[in-house]
């Protein structure tokens, strides 16, 4: 293979556009191969962008919440004769409409709580590691902490700060076990 250079250790350099093509492609096939780069650059780019992973890390926490939320309706305790004086005389499918409607103002209650979270936490640890140009625990550190003060900040100062201070701890927790190293297996 001889890439035009007289040094052995030299990298090879090509022209834009003029660089090797994967196996399998011919040179009919180089415009759609670039066409193809670009487009995959622009989808990085905004998959990357703050604006997205806080759009995304909502929606994720908007369909927990609300998953959370129907799975604890179904082991709800409820006075069975309490539920017999509010549904007293309704049919079987009014009493089901009823419990679906409880069941959905609860899913919407309880997904809109986790997607606020998440999406708050998501946008603040992404701004800051913009900024910083870092990935490493002190930016779900710090946007834990900030992220707590601002939901606990109808409470108090002491309440925003203890709650800064404790999703801040449960950041950093959470982040440690991501990125803990896993043992080989041999």
């Amino acid at each position: 293979m001889n890439s035009g250079s007289n040094f052995p250790c030299a990298v090879p350099i090509y022209a834009p556009g003029k660089e090797p093509l994967p196996p399998g492609l011919t040179e009919e096939d180089r415009d759609a191969l670039q066409q193809t780069k670009k487009w995959e650059g622009y989808t990085a780019t905004f998959m990357e962008s703050c604006a997205v992973k806080t759009v995304l890390a909502g929606g994720a926490g908007f369909g927990i919440g609300a998953f959370f939320s129907l799975m604890s309706a179904s082991f709800a305790y409820e006075d069975p004769l309490l539920r017999q004086q509010t549904q007293a005389g309704m049919n079987t499918a009014q009493k089901a409409r009823e419990i679906f409607k409880e069941m959905g103002r609860g899913m919407w209650s309880s997904g809109k709580g986790f997607g606020k979270v998440g999406a708050l936490f998501a946008g603040i640890e992404c701004v800051i590691e913009s900024y910083r140009a870092k990935n490493d625990i002190y930016n779900s550190v710090a946007s834990g902490f900030l992220a707590g003060g601002i939901l606990a900040r109808n409470s108090g100062p002491k309440a925003a700060f203890g709650g800064g201070l404790a999703f801040a701890a449960f950041s950093a927790a959470i982040d440690l076990f991501m990125r803990r190293e896993t043992p080989e297996e041999d």
